[in-house]
């Protein structure tokens, strides 16, 4: 009989496991680079999406979870004309969508995301979040006040830029990886 760890005295201690997650915004309809994010996303191990708005049409995350298989979570934008069948859209998905700010817990991080970048200094000075994420204004944007990382993945479609960003966050490091693609 095999000596079992259990059966001598040793002491297990379960941790959790390093999650990755992707912060996104400002897809704008533009399909391909949607979905090249997405793929991107899978491909650096993010178990979670975060779509910070600015989706636009209820077909734009359809085509993204195509090649995304974790959890996606959206805030609305402002050209989020759409709403209702957006969230039809991605409930039937086994997706997220609400008015921002929505507050969450991932790997044991408080984050608060939203599009519009309302009060997000004073919010990240606050401390109340290890994460305040935000879009709207296709700007990159990775700051750090006190313990609080202050996030703009800035734009997925390029369009203003030229430029299509997206961010992936080791929750465990907190380390950041701009991927430009």
């Amino acid at each position: 009989m095999l000596n079992s760890p259990l059966s001598s005295g040793w002491c297990w201690i379960i941790l959790n496991s390093a999650m990755k997650i992707a912060i996104i915004s400002d897809t704008h309809d533009n399909k391909e680079a949607a979905v090249r994010a997405a793929r991107l996303a899978q491909e650096k191990g993010a178990e979670v999406m975060l779509h910070l708005g600015d989706i636009i049409a209820p077909f734009t995350p359809k085509f993204m979870l195509e090649h995304f298989k974790g959890r996606f979570i959206a805030v609305f934008g402002n050209n989020d004309g759409e709403r209702p069948f957006l969230v039809k859209t991605l409930n039937s998905l086994g997706a997220e969508i609400t008015p921002a700010p929505r507050v969450l817990e991932l790997a044991g991080r408080k984050i608060i995301m939203m599009h519009e970048p309302f009060a997000v200094e004073s919010i990240a000075k606050s401390g109340d979040f290890d994460i305040v994420a935000y879009g709207h204004t296709h700007e990159l944007r990775n700051e750090k006040i006190g313990g609080t990382l202050l996030l703009n993945p800035g734009e997925a479609c390029g369009y203003l830029t030229g430029k299509r960003t997206f961010m992936v966050v080791d929750l465990d490091t907190m380390e950041i990886e701009v991927v430009e693609f």
